[in-house]
């Protein structure tokens, strides 16, 4: 049988072709639509009706300035709003403010346009603005304890609410009805060739035809520059999943229309100036733990012969499509220790799929795998990506690490290896990219000496945490505090470990059958984004600020400035959360860098 008929069985028994039709989630809520939403949608009913005495302040429509702080419920009025909001920037850097609209009236249907803004001569065109509404998702909470978001979890347990968090920029219009409320969130990217100075404009809200407000703002243009996102130092890793866009779009995996799909997932990655690529090169690397689970980007053929044979067809044009993207400075490969221990592959003597269960330690496991990494690290060579790829894994023992990290070393020694788990002091010297839990703090020494081999050390959240996290129900200003961490702790940067594994429904329903609502997305289908992710990018921008003027003060010797900088910096202990809102401590360090 010929390679490329190999290839394409595998490709057809390992992936579902298309989607079925589903109108209810994973989690048995009728969503009233016969098929996956895409550019238009309705959101699912509100569980929670509005009280009536609640909305006695309100007079008609109300309509202000509000604040990216807040997820405005919708069964609420919004009660604080102000008629005008002033902004800092420097060029180059991307910035959000949010509109919020109670509606006391009958019902209404909201349009936005957006002035461009003016200083003098100099102007910033409409075109570097974008409008979306804010949507709403049914969302639930925290364990009972309390204490975080892991462990499996039925919907019937938990208080489920509709949230603010969808960013949709594809609806143009939309229906308020009486006695609810909804955000419209502004995102501006301010050119890196913009003059410095004040610029002024205003938004436009409209009834159908009949104007109900022009809301003034004002962006003040500092003189500093931010560079672009490519050239961010901050290293963010979000693990994709291309496997959820094929599942959710009902496209063959690896098509073109595959792809094109994924350009528009991805795109949100680059321009958050995502740095690594997550690739698979197993089945099923972490089990069946999400929606949608990671396939195999290299296909396992065990020949006549007992020899193994690799197909790397499918990783490459993953890669080659990521780096399209501008996603280049990493490729991290997982996983040779998989949930499961068992690894599937096309044998050639039965014409069939199989599965070895084995485990580090065992002659087949070895053999297997010094097979495997020995042709990749070939064919990475010939790519030229030898040097940017890492064979990774996350939270293994070390005793399991040890037995890897030799066979890794058999392979190749110049393998590049990365950890995300727990600190092991004595797997430090040989892991090239180490990412360690919040809790877990690096001596400095050892954060030196990486920094100065050129090693990547960053940290990561996931389900344990209460706060700061990610959660759709979590402060948005928690999303933000994470950069400002790692600037404070001298890091490189931050993984989370899903940027769009999505739910069944994740534009109705972010909850899962494991974890806290939203712990598997960041992002929503067609190339939406969300308030906590546009927080998060609000927070990376600010670690490139600290880096750039700390770089500046120390060469100019201006140690005031420095230590202005440490100081605010010493506000993110998370600790201190909830007790001092990450709302409040992001206001204050935004205060003080903007300043200088």
């Amino acid at each position: 049988m010929k390679i490329k008929s190999l290839l394409l069985l595998f490709l057809v028994t390992f992936f579902a072709l298309a989607q079925t039709p589903q109108e209810i989630t994973d989690l048995g809520l009728k969503t009233k639509q016969e098929t996956l939403p895409t550019e238009k949608y309705m959101e699912l009913p509100n569980p929670v009706t509005a009280n009536l005495q609640n909305w006695s302040s309100i007079k008609g429509i109300h309509i202000g300035w509000g604040s990216t702080d807040i997820r405005y419920k919708k069964e609420e009025p919004i009660l604080h709003l102000e008629t005008t909001k002033h902004l800092k920037a420097w060029k180059g850097e991307r910035i959000s403010a949010q509109i919020g609209i109670s509606n006391a009236d009958k019902d209404i249907e909201i349009s936005v346009e957006v002035s461009d803004l003016k200083s003098g001569k100099y102007k910033i065109g409409k075109e570097h603005f974008q409008t979306a509404f804010v949507r709403y998702v049914m969302t639930d909470e925290l364990n009972k304890d309390g204490k975080g978001g892991c462990g499996y979890r039925k919907p019937t347990d938990f208080d489920s609410t509709l949230v603010a968090d969808v960013l949709d920029h594809h609806t143009k219009k939309i229906e308020i009805a009486k006695y609810s409320s909804r955000g419209i969130w502004l995102k501006m990217q301010i050119p890196q060739n913009t003059k410095a100075g004040n610029y002024k404009g205003f938004v436009t809200l409209k009834n159908r035809t009949k104007i109900l407000k022009k809301l003034p703002f004002e962006v003040q243009v500092l003189q500093r520059t931010l560079p672009q996102p490519k050239d961010w130092k901050f290293h963010l890793d979000l693990w994709q999943n291309p496997y959820a866009v094929a599942r959710y779009f009902g496209v063959t995996p690896w098509s073109e229309a595959h792809f094109k799909h994924l350009k528009r997932e991805m795109k949100l990655y680059a321009d958050a100036g995502g740095k690594s690529i997550t690739a698979s090169i197993m089945y099923e690397p972490w089990g069946g733990q999400t929606q949608d689970s990671f396939n195999s980007m290299v296909m396992w053929m065990k020949k006549l012969d007992g020899s193994w044979h690799f197909d790397f067809a499918v990783f490459d044009k993953w890669i080659e499509f990521m780096h399209e993207m501008g996603i280049t400075k990493q490729i991290n490969c997982y996983s040779m220790v998989p949930w499961k221990l068992s690894f599937q592959y096309f044998d050639q003597a039965t014409n069939q799929l199989q599965v070895i269960k084995t485990q580090p330690g065992e002659p087949e496991y070895e053999t297997m795998w010094t097979a495997m990494l020995t042709a990749f690290a070939k064919h990475l060579k010939t790519k030229g990506w030898f040097e940017k790829t890492y064979i990774s894994m996350d939270e293994r023992p070390k005793e399991v690490m040890h037995k890897v990290l030799k066979i890794i070393k058999n392979a190749d020694p110049n393998f590049k290896i990365s950890l995300a788990g727990d600190w092991h002091q004595e797997l430090e010297p040989y892991l090239d990219d180490y990412c360690v839990p919040l809790s877990t703090k690096y001596e400095q020494k050892v954060l030196e000496k990486r920094q100065q081999q050129g090693k990547v050390t960053t940290y990561y959240t996931c389900c344990t945490e209460p706060y700061p996290n990610t959660f759709t129900f979590s402060k948005p200003a928690e999303s933000e505090w994470l950069a400002w961490y790692a600037a404070k702790d001298n890091l490189d940067g931050y993984l989370r470990w899903a940027l769009n594994s999505w739910t069944s429904e994740p534009l109705l329903d972010s909850r899962f059958r494991a974890w806290a609502a939203g712990d598997t997305y960041l992002v929503y289908p067609m190339g939406r984004s969300s308030i906590r992710f546009e927080r998060m990018i609000e927070g990376i921008q600010f670690y490139e600020k600290v880096n750039i003027l700390r770089e500046e003060f120390h060469q100019k010797q201006n140690t005031e400035a420095l230590k202005k900088i440490e100081n605010v910096l010493q506000l993110f202990d998370e600790n201190t959360l909830p007790q001092n809102p990450a709302s409040e401590v992001t206001k204050k360090a935004r205060e003080v860098i903007n300043s200088l």
